[in-house]
């Protein structure tokens, strides 16, 4: 049972997380500033999209600012 438990937790860590924890916590963190906008009774629609875009332009950013062939890329290593 441990065994299935231990694997069911990997799994559903591997599919938020990914590769990339500071893009699941970013998508958290807009979710919940969504959610507090939203009970405050401002206009919340507009932070999701704007936060997803921002994050993803500062992830693309720092994937291209990597040296081929270090951790993180997808790039193949020659050897």
């Amino acid at each position: 049972m441990t065994r299935w438990l231990r694997s069911f937790g990997r799994f559903w860590y591997d599919f938020i997380v990914g590769d990339d924890w500071t893009i699941a916590l970013g998508v958290v963190i807009a979710v919940v500033l969504t959610a507090l906008a939203a009970q405050a009774g401002l206009a919340a629609w507009a932070i999701l999209p704007v936060t997803v875009t921002g994050g993803l332009t500062w992830s693309v950013a720092r994937a291209r600012s990597r040296k081929p062939g270090t951790p993180e890329t997808t790039e193949p290593l020659d050897g």
